[in-house]
């Protein structure tokens, strides 16, 4: 083993021993070399190693920090169960009116990067010229397909931008998708738990559903390849980053089995990305579409989780789907307004956009931690939290928890939450919560987390 590898597993093993706490500074780069008797080479390519992996972060100006979890409550239990198919109802379900910080998944904007988006919708306007007498194109802005196609290339996810079709939005473009490759009555399978957004949506466009047990690293991908080999199910869903509901991320080795699989039995895997540029550390997650050799994978994104909700803007990459993907698409939308896709595209080619990425991950991190640390104190000892190195969700497991129940006391109290229930078709997860963490740990966010930990003690049998 190298040096810096054996280095790095010493902090390693002393993250895991509780030796090293989550939010703890770390020796800098100097005093690492000199402390350990390195080159300054040894102890940077260390560091590099430790963040690659999820376990520091580098903070602007101020070091580099333990990321990884230390609190002493354990991971989620997850339920093994042989999967089926099942019907999800076409009505949309009922939610509470009230809207409170720890159920939608979302996060702030900053008064900085709000302004850079004022300034580049002005810089956009004052260059629209004639395209304000025309309709946005089908696939979208080619200045925006550019712009997106060179920022990812950067985190290593390399396409053509004439592959690319921008969206309203991530469901949207999966909603397209499902269109380009399944039809009313197929089978689609998703894990389990899975974002109700996607549930709803299956059920309205009358598919069926194929719920795959969730692991601690990712999907049971061997009962998954049982249903593609006995064509049981037409396509796939899933989240691979920062899963929503889950907290978890699927492993490299994951990602590549699912991609070969959908390959091999030539089965379309819608991929869910809508998380991804929302990792704690620089690492960046590559998607399954990264290992995808003959485009069987459909790739899905959006600015709503890392910038913005209310631009309703996103893409999908269709791989071989592209031409039905564009005439799916285009039978049902009108295009995504011209002025909201080049003011995207300014904001990441000036570099903005990319700031505001690394500056968001720093501040979800910070959350992250103030949010375990009280779950810590506060919750009892028993309950179970998703270790999450990304995103905006933290997932809940309390033995004993009367989910329904807790449901109605929450109505009754004006709290906003997602119980575990709301995330599946099957009968599972009624002693689970999902949390969004996307707002700092202050206000209502805290008096809202207090109650919810205390229906919970109410609530368990």
């Amino acid at each position: 083993m190298s040096l810096y590898k054996s280095l790095a597993k010493q902090f390693i093993d002393d993250i895991q021993a509780g030796q090293l706490v989550q939010g703890s500074r770390l020796p800098s780069l100097r005093q690492l070399s000199k402390q350990h008797s390195v080159s300054l080479s040894t102890a940077v390519s260390c560091y590099q190693e430790l963040e690659s992996m999820g376990w520091i972060t580098a903070r602007p100006q101020a070091g580099y920090y333990v990321s990884q979890k230390s609190s002493p409550h354990s991971t989620p239990n997850w339920v093994a169960f042989k999967s089926r198919v099942s019907t999800p109802s076409s009505n949309s379900p009922v939610y509470s009116q009230f809207s409170g910080p720890l159920g939608v998944s979302n996060s702030d904007i900053t008064d900085d990067t709000a302004l850079e988006l004022e300034r580049s919708f002005r810089r956009v306007m004052k260059r629209m010229g004639k395209r304000l007498t025309r309709y946005p194109e089908f696939q979208g802005e080619l200045l925006l397909r550019d712009a997106l196609s060179h920022h990812f290339s950067k985190q290593g996810v390399h396409f053509p931008s004439q592959d690319l079709v921008i969206t309203s939005g991530c469901l949207s473009a999966i909603k397209a998708a499902l269109e380009s490759c399944s039809h009313e009555g197929d089978a689609i399978a998703i894990s389990s738990p899975c974002f109700n957004g996607i549930i709803e949506l299956l059920g309205q466009m009358s598919r069926k559903i194929v719920e795959i047990p969730s692991l601690e690293d990712g999907i049971d991908l061997d009962q998954l390849e049982t249903h593609f080999q006995q064509g049981n199910v037409r396509a796939g869903i899933f989240c691979t980053s920062h899963m929503n509901p889950q907290g978890i991320t699927m492993s490299t080795q994951q990602k590549q089995r699912l991609a070969i699989m959908a390959n091999q039995y030539r089965i379309p895997v819608i991929e869910d990305d809508v998380y991804v540029e929302l990792s704690y550390s620089d690492h960046y997650p590559l998607p399954a579409k990264y290992y995808d050799t003959d485009g069987y994978i459909l790739w899905c994104g959006s600015i709503s989780k890392s910038l913005s909700p209310s631009y309703r803007l996103g893409w999908c990459l269709p791989g071989r789907y592209l031409d039905k993907y564009r005439s799916r698409f285009g039978s049902g939308c009108y295009g995504v307004a011209i002025p909201l896709q080049l003011t995207i595209a300014d904001l990441i080619e000036s570099g903005h956009y990319a700031k505001h990425l690394k500056k968001k991950r720093y501040d979800l991190l910070a959350y992250r931690i103030d949010y375990l640390n009280y779950l810590s104190k506060h919750l009892s000892a028993e309950a179970l939290i998703s270790d999450s190195q990304g995103g905006l969700v933290l997932w809940l497991q309390i033995p004993g928890l009367d989910g329904e129940k807790l449901a109605r006391d929450a109505i009754q109290q004006q709290l906003d939450i997602r119980v575990g229930q709301t995330f599946t078709t099957l009968d599972f997860y009624k002693d689970c919560v999902r949390i969004n963490i996307g707002h700092p740990l202050q206000g209502q966010a805290k008096t809202d987390l207090q109650l919810l930990i205390d229906l919970i003690e109410q609530n368990l049998s």
